[in-house]
């Protein structure tokens, strides 16, 4: 009545005899064929989701801080004012240097002027070549004086808008390096900030499987929950980390509702074998301790317990290592079997022999 594909241990055997004795209570059970497939061997890793844009803003013009209008953890949009600057000293010589180009301006005026008299009587012959050389020259010189206070002007004006930081794009705020009251230089870090509106994953892969995953391009971002992530453009480094052997892969990540955040972990997975295997429905499988089996049905479409070896689970089916043969139709309701009181093969012979 059993057939077994490999020897059930006797303890396990007397567990499932009433699932077999139940087995016979079914008339049509439901079933499936045992179904070749490839299937696409997957290594899981863990990533870490990271803003594409991170970055710590520094001073630019020394001076003292007046004022941080935002603190850490601070959402601020692109163009807002961070960090204000004591200005005083940059105005001072804003107004300076605006002083300075009046002054040249001025003198470019009258060097102007004096040039053109000149032209006009050296056309008569009334002066000689060299004051007429000498005015052209002072012309010249006044206008280059002019030009370098304007850049005076422009350099000054330049070192006041230092003073005041803004934020380059829009995001959150993380670290705060100064506090007010304090002097800064340029170059010293003020405050660090990342945006969220351009994200990406990135993960570690071993070395064993980075060409494989660099040919494939292929990868399946998931969070804890289950829930598949869009991803875009994937980048490979072109280098391994001298410490862990691992390259490393980024990918483009786009999130529509705004519920990822840098430093989240997800799962990656990456194809990195394809391969033949059999195939059956999860449900069919019935699990007792260590023993994994199912119900083939035979030529009589009566139910017959056999005991397989089982491998991966994907999509809701169970790969077979051994135990079954491609085409063999195995059971799906196993549950169904048990206490069923629908025809049984075996009472109705009882039935027909008493009558």
């Amino acid at each position: 009545m059993v057939e077994v594909g490999m020897r059930l241990p006797a303890r396990l055997f007397a567990s499932l005899f009433p699932l077999l004795l139940s087995a016979l209570a079914i008339g049509q059970p439901l079933f499936e064929t045992v179904e070749r497939r490839s299937f696409q061997e997957t290594v899981h890793l863990d990533g870490i989701i990271e803003a594409a844009q991170q970055s710590t803003v520094s001073a630019q013009t020394s001076g003292t801080v007046q004022s941080l209008p935002y603190d850490v953890d601070a959402s601020v949009a692109a163009g807002d004012l961070i960090v204000q600057l004591e200005d005083s000293e940059q105005r001072s010589r804003l107004r300076q240097a605006q002083a300075g180009l009046e002054e040249t301006e001025a003198a470019l005026v009258d060097a102007r002027q004096r040039f053109e008299r000149i032209e006009a009587v050296h056309e008569r012959g009334l002066v000689s070549r060299q004051e007429f050389d000498q005015a052209r020259n002072n012309l010249a010189a006044a206008r280059a004086r002019v030009e370098r206070a304007q850049g005076a002007v422009s350099e000054a004006r330049e070192q006041l808008s230092y003073t005041r930081v803004v934020a380059p794009y829009g995001g959150i705020l993380t670290e705060r390096h100064v506090e007010v009251g304090e002097s800064v230089n340029p170059g010293q870090p003020l405050l660090s900030g990342l945006s969220l509106e351009q994200l990406r994953v990135v993960v570690d892969l071993p070395q064993k499987y980075a060409e494989l995953a660099r040919a494939e391009r292929q990868a399946k971002v998931t969070l804890a929950d289950g829930r598949v992530l869009e991803t875009g453009e994937m980048t490979f480094y072109p280098y391994a980390d001298p410490q862990t052997h691992t390259f490393r892969l980024r990918m483009r990540l786009s999130e529509p509702n705004g519920s990822l955040f840098p430093g989240m972990l997800v799962k990656v997975g990456v194809p990195v074998a394809s391969r033949e295997a059999l195939w059956v429905p999860a449900s069919s499988l019935i699990q007792r301790s260590e023993l994994r089996a199912v119900f083939v049905l035979d030529d009589q479409d009566q139910p017959r317990l056999r005991q397989v070896r089982t491998g991966v689970r994907d999509n809701g089916r169970i790969e077979v290592l051994a135990g079954l043969s491609e085409g063999e139709r195995v059971v799906t309701n196993p549950s169904e079997l048990v206490g069923s009181d629908r025809l049984n093969p075996l009472n109705k012979r009882g039935e027909e022999s008493g009558q």
